[in-house]
């Protein structure tokens, strides 16, 4: 499906992307009680998630929610394939910037190191979801709010000071694969304020035989039930996952780091990414206009 150049008129992130983007209903599919299994599976996962992750000390917890993380994607019925580097850190903190298609997103980047992700502060009230988001130190951003985004850019630089690995989708919203959106610039001012590495990361998904699938792609009006089912109705489902070099952030502005960023994600991808308006980066007051890519 052809998709037409995106021109927002205000800071809201948006994608063109609808459910008509998507496969229509028909041809290979799991049966009823396949789905209804891996209903049960991710759910029970997900809930040990949840209830374990509390309890256990800082490395326990990362090691748990990895383990974790792979464990649902395999209830889900969902292949991961890691290539290129095999953790986001280096010893110190890390921004782990990837393009954002589905849910599966964050489950695929926790299984490969724990990440704190941002997240829109709706997230918070998702059955499971948000229990699971906050309890795994996610960074809840109200992107109805713009006086609060400087104050949650520092609080980002903050949790990357302290050598964590924060994960933020760009991008600001979900987009269907065949297009991508733009790269939004106020995370990558972490990154330099906190001095830690960039790691950009491409996802994508395929069938076994190897062909795109649109299918797990999370979308426009879709309900989260709605993507749920879609996905575990997927017969061979593959999220591939790739780590890609780290980029260093000295001597760039966060415009140069969004664009080094998505020239790399993009290239992995084969969509092209853009980045955000270009403005002055004298102005710290800037990143109140610039909006945080968040886990929508």
């Amino acid at each position: 499906m052809a998709h037409p150049v995106l021109r927002e008129p205000s800071w809201a992130p948006a994608s063109p992307c609808t459910p008509e983007c998507l496969p229509p209903a028909g041809g290979p599919r799991c049966g009823r009680l396949r789905v209804a299994a891996r209903m049960t599976g991710l759910v029970l996962v997900l809930l040990a998630t949840v209830a374990g992750a509390p309890v256990l000390t800082a490395g326990l917890r990362d090691r748990w929610v990895r383990r974790c993380s792979r464990a649902a994607l395999r209830a889900a019925g969902v292949r991961l394939r890691v290539t290129g580097a095999d953790r986001y850190r280096a010893g110190d903190g890390a921004l782990v910037v990837a393009n954002h298609m589905s849910w599966i997103d964050v489950l695929a980047l926790d299984a490969v190191e724990p990440v704190r992700m941002l997240a829109k502060l709706e997230v918070r009230g998702w059955p499971v979801i948000g229990g699971l988001a906050a309890r795994t130190g996610a960074l809840f951003v109200d992107r109805a709010g713009l006086r609060a985004l400087p104050a949650t850019v520092a609080a980002t630089a903050d949790a990357l000071r302290s050598g964590a690995a924060v994960g933020v989708f760009p991008e600001g919203t979900t987009w269907c694969g065949e297009a991508a959106g733009s790269f939004r610039r106020a995370a990558f001012q972490a990154a330099i304020d906190a001095e830690v590495t960039v790691r950009p990361v491409a996802i994508g998904f395929r069938l076994s035989d190897g062909t795109p699938a649109r299918g797990a792609a999370f979308v426009g009006e879709q309900t989260l039930l709605d993507s749920l089912l879609r996905v575990l109705r997927l017969p061979g489902l593959v999220c591939e996952v790739n780590v890609l070099p780290a980029i260093d952030p000295a001597g760039h502005d966060r415009r140069g780091l969004a664009a080094r960023a998505a020239t790399a994600v993009g290239s992995a991808t084969g969509v092209a990414h853009l980045t955000g308006r270009t403005a002055p980066v004298s102005s710290p007051l800037r990143v109140a206009a610039e909006p945080l890519g968040v886990a929508a």
